[in-house]
């Protein structure tokens, strides 16, 4: 054991010396994420850290531009029929990391293998408006009947069921981009491994450890490799958020996508113009598992909904870093309105006088019996402070709380492989502005993200209706009424929407704020020290 740990040690040392080294003759951008990856395959992705490390290393037909808006990638241009049914790609002429030609059967293949069930792609059902999408992730048609075909080598078209105002930004989903046939053919389940995967984005993986690093290198190959400034990328993920931050003063790390709230008053004192906050559109959320009781009932769910002040969590304990909020979708999206529950206005009194009628009649509470519940939340003092205060404004219920805490891998691996639990926190930040990308959440279709596992008809059927219908303002007046829905049944129990609150050092050149909080490595240069 002892000399395996000295091993270790050399081996990280050497690591260490020889990264400063090389930073004294190249660019390097050492960005901190907030958790580690689960996984490099664009297809089995389902969070922000492994979102900002494929943009880096895959670009799909369009991609993001430095202000987070759509831009073309692979595809260099495209036209969309009159009927807004078919889209037409016409690529770029660009390459793979090894040197070989990228071509639209790339994209045929690598669509066909994302909505493959067995692929078992989380994401698949963002996809569903393509032809035959859902009907090849059900197992009920042939990969080979999907609306997705190569013209010739340059030119992709893909035929939609129905019109779908934002199928371009579905396009700029890591999900979306290309895979290369041969890697996987080639390496199998390994294909991911730094000197396997073969990627077609500005950067490539040289190097690889779990709860470590990942060190990406330039792609010379990459089309516009001739703008790309930064030579050498050096992701650490640090979910200590107080940790980070010390690294962060250290000049350890040149940014980091998140700080720790009980910090915030010091970070805006201390480092102004180095904290960005910024408005964003996500949500934060908590998943109440509907398939267990008691929380399988309304009333309960919405009983402990109602009491949580969201001012308070915002203010105080993420020391304003955070917008309260009832409503899954967050305000900001062109053409809606989100909805909100109708005791959202309600004073702090009346919502726990309500609040202990809806727990008296399903049986609890004073004369009844004690809810006991349990929270899980992935490792974060941010995450632990807002379950603890949870916990203190439901005492006041009768209502005891647990908590349990984990790795955000190993916490969002549970969510998303159905694992058992209570009452879990989640975050969505969208991957396109519109309402239906968190509508979709509650979908009982879509099991690897809803989280709640709540199955309502309904709701189903409206958004299946809003998914076919053109119409601007029909389609959002039939989102709203699907959101009315879930502000009734309180699956999931929105508190804040999110500000965007970024380190970024004075040394980051090209680093602008947009809603996405989409920052590609690409578009941007570090000073010397």
């Amino acid at each position: 054991m002892g000399h395996a740990g000295s091993l270790l040690v050399l081996l990280s040392t050497a690591l260490l010396v020889g990264e400063v080294a090389t930073a004294q003759s190249e660019m390097t951008y050492r960005r901190g994420a907030a958790g580690d990856v689960a996984t490099l395959d664009p297809q089995k992705t389902a969070t922000v850290s492994e979102a900002d490390l494929l943009g880096d290393l895959f670009e799909g037909l369009v991609t993001y531009d430095a202000d987070g808006e759509i831009a073309p990638g692979v595809a260099e241009s495209w036209t969309i029929g009159d009927d807004g049914l078919i889209y037409r790609f016409k690529l770029r002429a660009a390459r793979w990391s090894n040197g070989d030609r990228l071509e639209a059967g790339d994209f045929v293949f690598s669509f066909r293998r994302l909505l493959d069930p067995a692929t078992a792609a989380q994401y698949a059902p963002l996809f569903f408006p393509i032809l035959n999408a859902e009907k090849i992730n059900r197992g009920e048609a042939d990969p080979s009947a999907l609306g997705v075909r190569a013209i010739d080598p340059s030119t992709l078209e893909i035929e939609l069921a129905a019109p779908t105002p934002y199928f371009l930004e579905l396009l700029a989903h890591q999900t979306a981009m290309p895979l290369d046939r041969l890697n996987i053919e080639r390496d199998g389940e390994k294909f991911t491994r730094a000197g396997n995967l073969v990627s077609n984005g500005p950067y490539k993986l040289a190097y690889y450890m779990p709860n470590d690093r990942a060190v990406l290198v330039r792609n010379e190959y990459f089309h516009d490799a001739a703008s790309v400034r930064i030579d050498r990328e050096i992701v650490l993920p640090i979910e200590d958020r107080a940790a980070a931050l010390l690294r962060f003063e250290a000049g350890e790390i040149d940014t980091y996508p998140d700080a720790p709230t009980e910090q915030i008053a010091f970070i805006r004192e201390k480092m102004a113009d180095e904290l960005k906050l910024s408005p964003t559109l996500g949500v934060y959320y908590f998943a109440f598992n509907t398939r267990k009781p008691p929380l399988d009932d309304a009333r309960i769910r919405t009983a402990l909904s109602m009491t949580v002040d969201r001012d308070f969590l915002a203010q105080e304990i993420w020391g304003g870093a955070m917008i309260p909020a009832y409503s899954l979708t967050p305000p900001g999206i062109d053409h809606y309105a989100p909805a909100a529950p109708k005791w959202a206005n309600a004073s702090p009194s009346e919502r726990e006088r309500e609040a202990k009628a809806l727990l008296a009649a399903a049986g609890y509470g004073p004369g009844g019996k004690t809810l006991h519940v349990e929270i899980r939340y992935n490792s974060s003092e941010n995450h632990r402070n807002t379950c603890v205060a949870l916990a203190d404004m439901w005492r006041r219920l009768g209502v005891e709380t647990r908590l349990v805490n984990s790795d955000a891998k190993s916490h969002f691996a549970l969510l998303q492989n159905g694992g058992d639990f209570d009452i879990a926190r989640a975050g969505w930040i969208g991957d396109y502005s519109d309402p239906q990308n968190f509508l979709t959440l509650a979908e009982s279709d879509n099991p690897g993200l809803n989280y709640s596992h709540y199955a309502n008809p309904a709701y189903d059927a409206l958004m299946r209706q809003a998914a076919t219908t053109r119409d601007p303002d029909a389609r959002a007046a039939v989102l709203h009424a699907a959101e009315d829905i879930l502000a009734r049944d309180q699956p999931m129990m929105p508190l804040m929407f999110y500000l965007s609150k970024d380190l970024v050092s004075r040394r980051v050149h090209g680093w602008r704020a947009n809603v996405l909080d989409r920052h590609l490595t690409r578009y941007l240069s570090i000073a010397p020290p």
